[in-house]
């Protein structure tokens, strides 16, 4: 599969990256710092871009099957709102190029998923998350309209741990205490979703 990974430098982007190589995949891609996927530089193609700009998304995504987002904020919780420009972008490249297939990592609490949070989770979310899961929310309305074929990805508490392999999905799933996931698994998640149809226009909540 020809893949383009937005979102590579990141925590989450790393795993992705790797385990669409180990996956046997041809992997593009985009980011703003070239020289931060030096470790990579034999094994995927980079094209210096950014995932707001259409233009720089549809020369990036011309021959690819599919696009993995891992887009994130890392540790900022500024929403400068990267993910509904990066969404209207990534619509409208696709539109141009004539790629559909797209995995979209969001976060747990954001849209319908906030109704399935516990009231801990709650309490964060409309508090110290509230402007980006504003903007995560905006986003996703932006795919969802176009005529992408979809898989939007809602992790609970993201973990820098290894992956157990062990991971829960589900539309919906109970939420007790402060559930996580670790990136690693998230991203093997996300990776075997971009290769098959089982979550195509679904909504995929991840959790340990």
């Amino acid at each position: 599969m020809n893949l383009l990974i937005l979102g590579a430098t990141g925590p989450t982007g790393r795993h992705v990256v790797d385990l669409a190589l180990a996956a046997g995949d041809t992997v593009t891609v985009l980011a703003r710092r070239p020289e931060a996927m030096a470790g990579h530089a034999d094994r995927v193609t980079v094209i210096r871009g950014d995932a707001t700009s259409r233009a720089d998304l549809a020369k990036a995504m011309t021959g690819q099957d599919a696009v993995i987002s891992a887009l994130g904020r890392g540790k900022s919780i500024r929403a400068t709102d990267l993910f509904s420009r990066a969404a209207t972008a990534l619509v409208d490249a696709a539109a141009e190029v004539g790629v559909s297939r797209v995995v979209w990592m969001s976060s747990f609490g954001v849209g319908d998923t906030y109704r399935s949070a516990n009231a801990f989770q709650k309490a964060t979310y409309r508090t110290f998350l509230k402007k980006i899961y504003a903007d995560k929310e905006v986003s996703e309305r932006i795919l969802r309209a176009g005529d992408l074929d979809w898989t939007l990805v809602y992790p609970t508490m993201l973990t820098n741990g290894p992956a157990k392999g062990r991971y829960r999905v589900g539309e919906r799933l109970p939420m007790k205490g402060a559930p996580a996931v670790s990136r690693a698994d998230v991203a093997d998640f996300m990776v075997k979703a971009a290769h098959g149809s089982e979550w195509s226009r679904r909504d995929a909540v991840i959790t340990d």
